[in-house]
Parts: structure tokens; C-alpha cells; sequence
């Protein structure tokens, strides 16, 4: 009994720290249903592609797999100093793996962006979906916060489903250049229609099963129009 005892306790305890191993990193957006999108006022301060990037995560059973998607355009808002609203496009043609190489690169890629054979409604499908779409619903200041100094809520549309999400950032305006800035934080994949291989949607996945979860890291640069 002794024997048996300790052998589950081994078992628990590798569970846990492979869990612990294989969990996406960050806190959880607040996710709602889709809100109204706030009143463009003041400035408009047109994204800096080139220096704008969002980072992502997924986590499998077995590891987990990360990399980058662009934005390919946006424009940001600010009024008196504030960001008051504004909107950014996703090209979701730009998926990028990087911790792969050679054909497992390429064939991730292809399987995250659905132009792999048979594989289109997996994940983002993006010959019908090329591009998702982030548009400011409201930002709320942060007191003394160390992971931002505002709450950004937004409507995110992914495959023509949208749902307002909500995350910290850290937002700064100096000379003309606004810099957002988030730490990682996970969305809920299956609430845009997303569930390849979902325990929660699939039975008996077994090590084939990927979170529902993904990380998101965002990094944002805007410049004032030029006088």
C-alpha cells in the first residue's frame, strides 16, 4: 500500500510540473460580447507597421510552439494625450513560426494559416479569412500597476466572429510616437470557432490535444502626423 501510495504521489507530482511546463504564460483576457466602438477624437496617429508586432504562443501537450504575425495597417487616436479610440488590421497571411526550421517550419505555417491540403478550417483559414481586425471599445488608467498603466478593451474579429477582449498595457506618447505595450496574455481560441484538436470539444485527444489557450504579445508604434 506504502509502495502503491508513493508511486501515485510520483505520478501527481510529474503531472503538475509537465502541466506547469506546458500551460500558456500570462493572464487571461477578459472576454465579452462584442461592444461599441468608441468615438473617434483628436489626433490620428497612423500605425508604424515596420516597428509594430504581435508575438503569439501555443501550447500542446508534448511542447508548445511559438512566433509572430504583422499588422498591416492601422490608425490610433490620442486626444490631449489620451488614446480616445482607433483600429488595427492583422494580416494573418504573415503567420510565422520560429522556433522551427526547414519542412516542420514550413508545415506548421501551412497548418496554422489552412493553406495545407484539407487542412483550411483547422485554424485561420487564411485564403477566406486574410486578415482579423482589433478596434478600441474604451481604455481605463491603472494605479500603480506593474504590468501597465491602462486596460485597452477592443472588439477582435477572427474569421468574421467578434467578441471585445480586454488586457493591460503600458502606454507612453513622447515626441510624437505612441508606444503600446503589453505583457503576454491568452485568449480563449474556441471562442472564435477555433477547436482543432480541443480537449473540451474532442474526446480521447490523449497527447494530441493543443490548449485552448494561445499568448499574445503586443508591441505598438504610432507617429503624429507630420506638420
Amino acid at each position: 500500500m506504502k509502495k502503491f501510495a508513493l508511486l501515485s504521489l510520483c505520478l501527481l507530482s510529474m503531472t503538475l510540473v509537465f502541466s506547469c511546463k506546458n500551460k500558456v504564460e500570462g493572464e487571461a483576457a477578459v472576454v465579452n460580447e462584442a461592444a461599441e466602438v468608441a468615438q473617434t477624437e483628436g489626433v490620428a496617429y497612423t500605425v508604424d507597421t515596420t516597428a509594430t508586432q504581435i508575438m503569439w504562443e501555443g501550447v500542446k501537450v508534448t511542447g508548445k510552439h511559438n512566433g509572430t504575425i504583422d499588422v498591416a495597417d492601422g490608425t490610433i487616436y490620442v486626444n490631449d494625450g489620451n488614446v480616445t479610440g482607433g483600429e488595427f488590421t492583422i494580416d494573418m497571411n504573415s503567420i510565422v513560426v520560429l522556433d522551427l526550421e526547414g519542412e516542420w517550419k514550413d508545415n506548421l505555417e501551412a497548418h496554422l494559416k489552412g493553406t495545407a491540403s484539407d487542412k483550411a478550417d483547422d485554424f485561420f483559414n487564411v485564403n477566406q479569412y486574410p486578415t482579423a481586425k482589433f478596434e478600441i471599445t474604451k481604455t481605463t488608467a491603472l494605479d500603480n500597476d506593474p504590468e501597465g498603466t491602462h486596460l485597452v478593451y477592443g472588439n477582435l474579429t477572427m474569421k468574421d466572429q467578434t467578441k471585445e477582449i480586454g488586457f493591460k498595457a503600458s502606454v507612453s506618447n513622447i515626441d510624437g510616437v505612441l508606444t503600446v505595450v503589453t505583457p503576454q496574455f491568452s485568449i480563449n481560441r474556441t471562442d472564435w470557432g477555433i477547436k482543432y484538436g480541443s480537449a473540451t470539444f474532442i474526446e480521447n485527444l490523449g497527447d494530441k490535444a493543443i490548449s485552448d489557450e494561445f499568448g499574445v504579445k503586443i508591441t505598438l508604434k504610432a507617429s503624429a502626423p507630420t506638420m
